[in-house]
């Protein structure tokens, strides 16, 4: 069976996320207190159910109950109950953005004296650990409701369990560093297209950027050193169990 729990920031997104599920075909549950995850994954497991898909959610509107999760995790390792954790999150502008849109009640905003930022940073210092043991991430920052689906049926539309998705984005750094990476890999070393009047209005999918920069004899040695590492460290990430 594949179980899936879900969990993330508030305003993240992960209603939405439910949702891409339930459309490939994951039986989803909201708002599950931490304590009662491993009742779900035995009813799912019971030798008369056709459910072999599951995703459960839980996060601080659980309240207390929220802080038993790691404990559950630990306890549903020791059993052997297989599961992949998933973390929804945005950008703390973002979600602040979201919240006076829509203008929901944040869970934690009694807490922070009514303060909508103060709760998002409270609830990311809560959610921390939960972030660091997560299998997969999903930023939703610059996502729209079709993007995220696309990530999610990417990830989740085949079987999980033993699965490694390899996700690579290209990005500017004057927008900062993508959150939900691993390896970051430099390239600003290679001939620039930009300084290029004809290229300046041109991006990497077209053809003469891409002629361009690899004419470099730089630019071929960089792409052989990339592949070979990243050829190396692949084994190395799925021996370790990590799922992206």
């Amino acid at each position: 069976m594949d179980f899936l729990i879900v969990t993330g920031m508030s305003g993240a997104g992960k209603s939405r996320a439910i949702d891409a599920l339930e459309d490939i075909g994951f039986y989803c549950v909201d708002n599950v207190p931490p304590q009662l995850i491993s009742k779900v994954a035995e009813i799912c497991l019971a030798g008369n159910s056709r459910i072999n898909r599951v995703a459960v959610v839980t996060d601080m509107r659980g309240g207390d109950l929220f802080y038993g999760l790691f404990e559950e995790l630990d306890q549903m390792r020791d059993r052997g109950l297989a599961y992949k954790l998933l973390f929804i999150d945005a950008a703390d502008s973002e979600l602040i953005r979201r919240y006076k849109e829509t203008r929901r009640r944040h869970p934690l905003l009694d807490l922070a004296a009514g303060n909508i930022a103060e709760a998002i940073r409270n609830e990311r210092i809560l959610l921390r650990p939960a972030r660091e043991r997560a299998d997969f991430v999903i930023d939703t920052t610059h996502l729209s409701a079709n993007e995220l689906k696309q990530r999610m049926n990417t990830i989740f539309l085949d079987n999980i369990r033993n699965s490694m998705l390899i996700s690579v984005m290209s990005f500017g750094f004057k927008y900062g560093v993508p959150p939900e990476v691993d390896l970051v890999f430099d390239v600003r070393c290679l001939p620039n297209p930009f300084y290029v009047d004809s290229l300046r209005s041109r991006t990497g999918l077209d053809q003469e950027v891409r002629e361009y920069v690899m004419q470099a004899p730089e630019s071929e040695e960089l792409l052989e050193k990339l592949r070979d590492l990243v050829s190396f460290l692949i084994p190395l990430y799925q021996k370790e169990g990590k799922a992206s």
